[in-house]
């Protein structure tokens, strides 16, 4: 025990390493502080859905409640959405930076409403956010390599290292010095999250996933160093090297992956999808109304037994066309998926061989903020828009009127 601790003090007496144990975990305990800061924002903003609900549909029904339309009803009746941060959200914010967290939805066509200001754009390992998924996979490696890169080039360059080779135990001493270097390494990134993960109510077990993961990348760079330093070079060969390996690894190659991957799998913008269904909405003021019927009876036959039009404007028929509209990107909606789906799945194979990228991709998925969290809150909400399509019919097809009563009857979104 006595070496262990003189080992610590003797690396703690090194200004450069000193300084690099601070910083990180300085650097580890802002991006969990700022990770915890956003998530407790984000579940503000939901939490602040219901108040404003409640006074936006008494509005609403104040005004319906006098000609009881049910068209106008479901016209101007927003329903939010939302998806909830996970406990483990704040180590890891990933998509959830970009892509709407709450989204208020209306009976009418979805699509154009779900693609409106799309931001998917799926990144293997671009920098994003600070938070602690950053701070791990980009900056933690650095700080191995600044105690690392000289660990035996210093003695060698100070004259001590066939001395210390000729010691009885060399190897335990060469093994005690890296283990006490790493152990302090992880500590200093690790013991700020496990706090931060604690009064987030993450579960033990993930907790101790991500701090083996952590180890395990700090290990990767760890060992790049002890494989360089086996050329024999100065230490500040070794420290070029090394950063040019970080550059290399952490930035440029996913980088060029990203792009490749982007240019393999071509995905059209979902902006595009927005475009062309209402594109085809507006186009439907320029048909026959019998001709919209037709189209929206033929794909949904339960409405089909509905009394026919008036002469006068009837909701129905504009629904339908939304409908219609909707119905006719279903394929672009299906191959825009499929692709964003093919991007993920090569970037996770992407993963297994580049450290950098697999960690990140590790840290999303098991704090729910990656591309597949994303488009499970997107079946969500098409799930629960087809129970408000479906009770808001209920009353247009049927010519049965919508009181202020009925507007409590409406389906509510259940958050997973």
């Amino acid at each position: 025990m006595t070496l262990w601790v003189h080992e610590t003090r003797l690396l703690l007496r090194s200004r450069l390493a000193g300084i690099a144990l601070v910083l990180l975990a300085v650097f580890s305990a802002a991006a969990v502080t700022a990770g915890m800061a956003e998530v407790a924002r984000q579940r503000a903003a939901i939490a602040a859905i219901a108040p404003a609900q409640a006074e936006d549909i008494a509005a609403v029904a104040a005004y319906i409640d006098r000609e009881k339309d049910a068209g106008s009803a479901a016209y101007y009746s927003f329903h939010p959405t939302w998806d909830a941060p996970a406990p483990l959200a704040f180590a890891a914010i990933g998509m959830r930076d970009v892509a709407p967290y709450i989204l208020r939805v209306r009976a009418l066509g979805l699509e154009a409403q779900i693609y409106d200001g799309d931001t998917f754009n799926p990144e293997l390992a671009l920098p994003g956010r600070f938070d602690f998924a950053f701070v791990l996979v980009f900056l933690a490696p650095l700080f191995a390599i600044a105690l690392f890169h000289d660990l035996t080039s210093g003695e060698r360059e100070a004259g001590r290292a066939r001395m210390l080779e000729a010691m009885p135990g060399a190897r335990r001493l060469w093994l005690r010095r890296g283990l006490v270097r790493f152990a302090l390494l992880l500590a200093a990134l690790a013991v700020p999250f496990v706090i931060g993960a604690i009064l987030s109510g993450v579960a033990a077990d993930t907790m101790l996933l991500i701090v083996a993961v952590a180890a395990l990348y700090l290990l990767f760079w760890i060992g790049l160093a002890g494989i360089v330093s086996r050329f024999g070079r100065g230490s500040t060969a070794n420290a070029a090297t090394l950063a040019g390996l970080w550059l290399v690894l952490v930035l440029v190659v996913p980088t060029l992956a990203n792009v490749v991957i982007n240019r393999a799998i071509p995905v059209d913008e979902g902006s595009r999808i927005a475009l062309a269904q209402r594109e085809n909405v507006h186009r439907a003021w320029e048909i026959p109304r019998e001709e919209t019927m037709r189209r929206f009876y033929a794909r949904h036959p339960e409405w089909a037994d509905s009394a026919p039009l008036p002469v006068a404007f009837h909701y129905k028929w504009y629904f339908a066309f939304h409908q219609n509209g909707d119905d006719s990107v279903a394929p672009q909606v299906r191959a825009y998926r499929a692709g964003l789906e093919r991007r993920a799945a090569v970037a996770t194979a992407i993963g297994w061989a580049l450290p950098s990228v697999g960690v990140q991709a590790l840290l999303t998925r098991l704090a729910r903020t990656d591309l597949a969290a994303q488009l499970a809150y997107q079946d969500r909400i098409r799930a629960f828009h087809r129970r408000l399509r479906d009770f808001y019919y209920g009353y247009m097809f049927r010519d049965r009127p919508f009181g202020r009563e009925d507007f409590a009857k409406a389906p509510t979104f259940a958050a997973s």
